[in-house]
């Protein structure tokens, strides 16, 4: 029955009555289960360096809204800080970023370096050119790479003249650990984060167990193993992401910084451990060393499932449970 404003005044002799019973009723009604909102799985998809982000957490509504808005802004200022047009070198995460770089490089004995960047631009893969470049441009790039070469000096990061830095190795996963340190300052405590394979999962899946994660086949459809993951973060680096194909030869986007070309002797590198920020750059070290049990060394945490030329799956590091399907 609706009342008008009226027919209560005119018809209420008593209304404190009305009134207790009105605000029981409310609570009633915000303290049944339909309105409290529980929380549960919800899924999601961002846009983080043109590549979709899968998001799947745990929580209310009201907690994946705030969540997704964080994600959305920190996901555009790294987007922003280190893309290869960016000139912001004095912001305190570029700073930062730049030292975690700078100490893979040397861990790697120079295996993973950033300063490749002429080379990506040589070879045509920054504007889709694909190309194979003359020795001499080769070796003309290379006077430019070498992260030695750059410094923090005064607190401002100092570049040679003609160097460009290529963040595309080891940004994505500084991103997803920034967003998972977030979402869990948020009180979020199950969830996985996905960026094209840069990904991080915590806590339980939806079945209450460890996460399962596939490594994607790099030939073939599907995948050629799984590894249970819990609170542990994982990437691949892989000669089928970016490559052309010439004369029936694969030339990739990832380079050798010594000799100017694109790194031979594997298919697919994955690398699982605490940081998704160390796992992005081990997983290209190691694709580009030629000592990759003496580097994983260096990363007691980390374990590798290595994908060589000829396909043969081979587990290095630190040992997870990897199961395999093909």
């Amino acid at each position: 029955m609706i009342f008008s404003p009226r027919e209560n005044v005119t018809t209420m002799k008593n209304p404190k009555p009305f009134v207790v019973s009105l605000g029981l009723f409310l609570s009633a009604i915000l303290l049944s289960p339909a309105c409290r909102r529980p929380e549960k799985w919800r899924s999601s998809t961002l846009l983080f360096f043109d590549t979709l982000c899968e998001v799947k957490i745990f929580c209310s509504p009201r907690a994946e809204q705030n969540a997704l808005e964080h994600l959305q802004n920190l996901f555009t200022k790294i987007e922003r800080l280190f893309s290869p047009d960016s000139q912001e070198r004095d912001h305190p995460l570029v700073k930062e970023l730049f030292l975690r770089a700078l100490e893979v490089y040397r861990a790697s004995d120079g295996c993973f370096d950033i300063s490749v960047a002429p080379l990506s631009r040589l070879w045509g893969f920054r504007d889709h050119s694909h190309k194979i470049p003359p020795p001499q441009k080769v070796q003309e790039a290379l006077r430019h790479v070498g992260l030695d070469k750059a410094a923090l000096k005064n607190g401002h990061l100092k570049l040679p003249e003609k160097m460009e830095l290529d963040w595309g190795g080891i940004a994505k996963g500084y991103g997803i650990d920034l967003a998972v340190r977030a979402l869990q300052d948020l009180g979020i405590e199950h969830g996985f984060l996905n960026a094209g394979g840069d990904l991080f999962c915590w806590g339980n899946n939806p079945e209450n167990q460890s996460w399962k994660i596939g490594i994607k086949h790099p030939r073939k459809g599907g995948i050629i193993g799984m590894v249970p993951l819990r609170n542990t973060a994982a990437a691949t680096t892989g000669d089928y992401q970016r490559f052309f194909i010439q004369d029936g030869t694969r030339y990739h986007h990832v380079f050798d910084p010594k000799t100017g070309y694109p790194s031979r002797g594997w298919q697919s590198i994955t690398v699982f451990g605490p940081e998704t920020l160390i796992c992005d750059a081990l997983s290209t070290a190691l694709f580009v060393s030629r000592d990759q049990e003496g580097l994983l060394q260096k990363y007691p945490q980390y374990g590798a499932v290595l994908v060589d030329e000829k396909g043969d799956i081979s587990l290095l590091g630190k040992i997870f449970p990897f199961k395999s399907v093909s």
